[in-house]
């Protein structure tokens, strides 16, 4: 994988699946029954290596993926994090006095166990295989610590940075910093390849977008490479459609994630002579299999071949998915 990213075209092309390590496997079921919350787990160095390496036990893929989450920056800072079962994450919504409060000083400690993780996770992976280190774009963890859990159009978020530009400013400064910290951690830890999230990008205007994904973005990339020259950066606004162009040559990312809604031929055409592509199945068709899967694996090789390209899902894995499914998956991206 870490190849493509270097700019070679290798046919058939490196597969990983975004949330790869989780609910659909029994094994990680095992695990998170005895650790007690998702929050311990993550902060688990024994458990979370463990289940970063299970799907590359189990499948033939060619990455693993630190099992952690994105807002492990906001518990870095100190806020309140927990997950509630069928509810998902919960914070202590932020205000303006917590912002001006925000300190990046204690951050690296408090990510200590991630770092452990990836460290354990390097000792033990196949040298042939990257190991992929994770953090949050600034905005999609600013609308969770706006809004203090998730919603359909993270609309507190949006209010805030529509009421308040400068103070939501402040609030993505701090996220940009303790980003950096993140993931030189990681990759001081043993990753290889560093992924920033950004999930809710597209619900971001034109201008938005710019101001609040692509630049701090910019900004994480090129503080991240001012100190790690050789890592490798994959971004991914999902939902971004036809911005992807724009976000590919103002982040100076070098490998792009793509979720389902995008046009393979504008990847084709227009991305991959940037950048890597990386995409973009949609998950629910690996939940269905049969032979709409196939077509849909048959038609993503096809128009991506020739080019830098990553295969993977268009965004993570659900819990429902057959792991039969994806094993086909991965049997014909590899042509077995």
């Amino acid at each position: 994988m870490r190849a493509v990213l270097d700019g070679a075209v290798i046919d058939p092309p490196p597969i990983w699946l975004m949330r790869q390590a989780g609910r659909y496997l029994p094994e990680y079921r095992s695990l998170r029954a005895e650790a007690g919350s998702f929050l311990d787990l993550c902060l688990d160095p024994v458990r979370a290596a463990e289940i970063t390496l299970q799907p590359v036990r189990r499948f033939d893929l060619d990455a693993a993926i630190v099992f952690s989450d994105i807002l492990m920056v906001p518990y870095a800072f100190g806020r309140n994090l927990s997950f509630v079962a069928g509810e998902g994450p919960k914070l202590d919504p932020i205000d303006a006095g917590a912002i001006a409060g925000l300190d990046v000083s204690r951050v690296a400690e408090r990510l200590a166990p991630v770092f452990e993780t990836i460290g354990r996770v390097d000792d033990l992976l196949a040298d042939e295989l990257s190991l992929i280190g994770f953090c949050g774009a600034p905005w999609t963890v600013a609308t969770y610590m706006v809004a203090g859990h998730g919603t359909s159009d993270q609309g507190p978020a949006r209010l805030m940075a529509a009421r308040e530009p400068e103070l939501f400013q402040v609030l993505i400064d701090r996220l940009v910093e303790a980003s950096v910290i993140s993931l030189l951690g990681q990759i001081r830890a043993g990753a290889d390849v560093v992924q920033i999230f950004d999930s809710w990008a597209g619900i971001l205007n034109d201008d938005d977008f710019d101001r609040w994904s692509i630049a701090p973005t910019r900004r994480i990339v090129e503080a991240v490479r001012k100190e790690a020259h050789a890592i490798r950066i994959i971004g991914f606004p999902k939902g971004a459609g036809l911005r992807l162009e724009r976000y590919v040559r103002q982040t100076g990312v070098d490998g792009v994630g793509i979720d389902w809604t995008v046009p393979l031929d504008f990847a084709r055409d227009r991305l991959q002579p940037l950048a890597a592509v990386q995409g973009n199945l949609d998950p629910l068709v690996l939940v269905a299999g049969g032979a709409g899967l196939d077509r849909a694996i048959d038609a993503i090789l096809e128009a991506m071949r020739g080019g830098r390209f990553i295969f993977n899902l268009g965004h993570g894995i659900v819990p429902e998915t057959p792991i039969a499914h994806v094993e086909r998956l991965i049997a014909r991206v590899q042509g077995d």
